[in-house]
């Protein structure tokens, strides 16, 4: 070897060759990670063995680029991120996670969430490797990233069910998530939302506990969308689990502003605030009491009429637990002009089936409480569409259970003739009985109702249905043609103009003799004249 070879600088750029090979390699995985397709290749290929020494490496960049490629490879595929925990790129990641700067905290947590995000299991073999003490360490960092990242990963293990939740929670992490919420970065307020909704899906009374439901409220004044949004599906969370909670938050004063919300401008936004009016109302009659005073049913009503951006839904139920609470607050949907843009729903080709089905769902828990509150659904012409879309071959199970239900409970109640009229040409035996039995309401005790029985052929369509003995189908029949008399019902029952004519032809003529011994007095006189 020559003495130019051995010099020091050019030892030196030896291994400046390699650092820069390494960082190149590490950069090219990172890069090539972000394609969800490349994944496969790369894992192939062998690159976890490769990026392995490469994440606790002397060099910092280095370091950040190997985990954040395992990061990316993890975050894709869920037998690439269990490969990671049986390889030990996480219990090393974990273990330098204190000895380097910000930037490498910031790519372990983001690995840490990459992994967590596929099941229950994954998340549960991070927990067991201790991780939860080093993400509430790293939510007490002063770098708004990482704490950003942190708070990621907690939503992200917590979410999967509620032990999982629950170890989450009782690291202590809650109180650090509800003081970082009221960091004043947008985007560290928006995750640590996102990872209280998570968490308060399955522990709801530990983050009530943890006095969040405040800040929350006081959250919505930001104008960020996303923030709003994820501010009011926590709340919405919370709300939904029991009626103390909801009550809580109503005491918290989410009630207004979600009001206020359902009409903004950005429809994520419109539709959290209708989960959370949804969440607050399906608890009791005073919740539900409490929003119509507060003016709950407009804006709920208003947004029934938009086209996309999924607030219908949540609108409908919202309108739906409330009109089911009582008689006064069904009757103060009704006055709210809810019933004609339910029906449109319904009517509309284009709906969406979850938007079908919630419509007729809250339908129905308007109609059943009184005549009253049928009629109002009856004369929307609500009936032949609910009764197209259950005896529509295409409607789905869920769409035909829903309509039925509705019409059962409408027409339960329903004492208006001209809407149960149609139903009995066009309505299947589960649906007609129903129908029947408000007919066997109103014939006993209105004639001119019998009247137009008749001569609107309901009576003759009647007699045509075939019934089985001792069915309530048949009980109803007969309670209608006991209002009529005997002949006209044998009048209008199958068969019986043949047996008019087998009579015909059995009938024996009763002619009387014209001509006797006496000429009858008229032919005397025309006999007289003629002579």
């Amino acid at each position: 070897m020559s003495h130019s070879m051995s010099s020091p600088k050019n030892i030196q750029l030896v291994f400046d060759t390699y650092q820069k090979a390494r960082l190149t390699f590490a950069q090219a995985v990172a890069d090539l990670a972000t394609r969800s397709t490349n994944v496969k290749c790369l894992d192939s290929a062998g690159a976890l063995e490769l990026l392995r020494p490469l994440v606790s490496d002397a060099n910092s960049t280095v370091r950040q680029c190997a985990v954040v490629a395992a990061a990316r490879l993890a975050e894709h595929d869920e037998a690439v991120a269990r490969q990671m925990l049986d390889g030990g790129i996480l219990t090393t990641t974990l273990e330098n996670l204190h000895k380097f700067n910000v930037y490498y905290k910031r790519s372990a947590l983001y690995l840490i969430r990459a992994i967590a995000k596929h099941n229950e299991e994954l998340a549960s073999m991070i927990v067991r490797f201790g991780t939860l003490e080093h993400i509430v360490a790293c939510m007490e960092d002063f770098d708004t990233q990482v704490k950003e990242n942190a708070a990621w990963a907690l939503g992200y293990i917590g979410k999967h069910n509620e032990l999982l939740a629950g170890k989450v929670v009782d690291a202590g992490t809650l109180p650090l998530l509800v003081l970082a919420f009221q960091e004043p970065e947008i985007s560290l307020k928006q995750i640590t939302a996102g990872a209280l909704v998570d968490l308060a899906k399955h522990k709801p009374e530990a983050v009530v506990d943890a006095g969040s439901i405040c800040h929350l409220v006081r959250g919505l004044d930001n104008q960020d969308p996303k923030l709003k949004r994820s501010t009011l599906c926590a709340l919405s969370a919370v709300a939904s689990a029991r009626v103390e909670l909801a009550e809580a938050a109503v005491a918290g004063g989410a009630l207004p502003p979600a009001l206020l919300h359902a009409a903004h401008h950005a429809a994520p936004v419109r539709r959290a605030a209708a989960c959370l009016l949804r969440d607050i109302v399906r608890h009791s009659i005073d919740l539900a009491q409490l929003v119509v005073n507060t003016g709950g049913c407009g804006p709920l009503v208003e947004l029934l009429s938009e086209n996309g951006g999924g607030a219908r839904v949540p609108a409908c139920m919202a309108l739906g637990f409330i009109a089911g609470q009582s008689d006064q607050l069904a009757m103060a949907v009704i006055e709210a002009k809810a019933i004609p843009a339910l029906v449109e729903i319904l009517q509309n080709n284009e709906a969406e089936e979850a938007e079908v089905c919630a419509a007729s769902w809250t339908l129905g828990h308007i109609a059943k409480h009184s005549p009253q509150h049928s009629l109002a659904v009856a004369v929307a012409n609500a009936f032949p569409r609910l009764l197209q879309l259950y005896t529509n071959p295409k409607s789905s199970g869920e769409v035909r259970a829903r309509a039925l239900c509705c019409l059962k409970q409408a027409l339960q109640c329903c004492l208006h003739r001209p809407a149960l009229e149609p139903l009995l040409h066009a309505a299947p035996a589960c649906v007609l009985k129903y129908v029947l039995a408000q007919y066997a309401k109103i014939l006993p005790n209105d004639a001119r109702a019998r009247r137009l029985f008749v001569s609107t052929g309901a009576l003759k369509r009647i007699q045509e249905i075939d019934t089985v003995p001792g069915t309530s189908l048949k009980e109803y029949i007969n309670i209608i043609n006991s209002c009529f008399p005997e002949e006209i019902v044998r009048y209008y029952s199958p068969g019986y103009s043949e047996t008019l004519l087998d009579r015909v032809e059995a009938y024996t003529p009763q002619i009387p003799e014209l001509f006797t011994d006496r000429v009858p007095s008229d032919c005397q006189s025309e006999l007289t004249l003629e002579n």
